[in-house]
């Protein structure tokens, strides 16, 4: 059967979700985009151009028809400054579904998670769609799809380390708990990182700075599609028991004397 991922009642095939900061340029970032396969994107409305016509336009290069745009709030760090940031993305694109990021100080770049609840709380009584990045606290995840967030999306490491999944079990327990899908954000370095949260039984995986900062940010791209349709196909088939002692391959029985 189809694997699809929904999303505010949206379909995605693919359950890689890459952003478009870092790269030397919107063609390698489009480039990039149709390596991985992705069909959604985040965009950083304070540093991504979608408004000034007199400079290259992102829009130009991946069309808004065809791909779904995720506005974010990379770069703010108060729930003012990301509300403001987010409005201002409805205005341009009439864009309801979004990511929110409220940072807490910019030497880790870990979330804010006061300020994060609360924005989350405005948005959704606002009618945005929010999907939320936050830290990979099961309690705190928990909070946040009481307030209404249609996506909860736990740092694996911090932004841009790639330092991969520090915490498997806390972002299992996320996702265990959860009723709305779980998204590793942040943390992603190789594809065997992502092909580990996929295992894991997250619904998606986003990813920027892995693919952006490779030496071959194309090929990177497409080998992150792979890692992660082989993550969720070995979540879907169900990985054998671990065992503490060696086990035979082949059978006891009618062995030849």
């Amino acid at each position: 059967m189809e694997d699809v991922f929904t999303l505010a009642n949206k379909n995605f095939h693919s359950r890689l979700i890459v952003g478009t900061g870092k790269y030397k340029n919107f063609l390698e970032t489009a480039n990039a985009v149709k390596a991985s396969g992705a069909e959604m994107v985040t965009v950083a409305v304070r540093r991504v151009n979608i408004i000034n016509k007199d400079q290259p336009l992102l829009m130009d290069f991946l069309n808004p028809k065809l791909i779904t745009y995720l506005p974010n709030t990379a770069g703010c760090f108060t729930s003012e400054e990301a509300l403001r940031t987010l409005r201002l993305a409805r205005e341009i694109g009439d864009w309801k579904l979004v990511k929110l990021e409220v940072l807490a100080d910019k030497k880790t770049l870990y979330p804010n998670m006061i300020e994060t609840i609360k924005s989350t709380e405005v948005l959704v009584k606002e009618g945005f769609e929010v999907m939320v990045y936050c830290t990979d606290d099961p309690i705190i995840a928990k909070k946040l799809e009481d307030v209404g967030a249609c996506a909860i999306m736990p740092l694996g490491a911090p932004i841009g380390s790639g330092l991969g999944i520090q915490n498997k079990i806390n972002i299992s327990l996320i996702k265990e708990q959860s009723s709305v899908p779980v998204i590793v954000d942040a943390g992603v370095g190789t594809a065997s990182d992502a092909t580990i949260a996929m295992e894991l039984g997250c619904d998606a995986v986003l990813i920027n700075t892995a693919i952006a900062e490779a030496k071959n940010p194309i090929l990177m791209a497409e080998s992150m599609k792979h890692a992660v349709i082989a993550g969720r196909k070995a979540f879907k088939a169900g990985r054998m028991q671990k065992r503490k002692y060696g086990s035979a391959s082949s059978p006891k029985e009618d062995l030849i004397q």
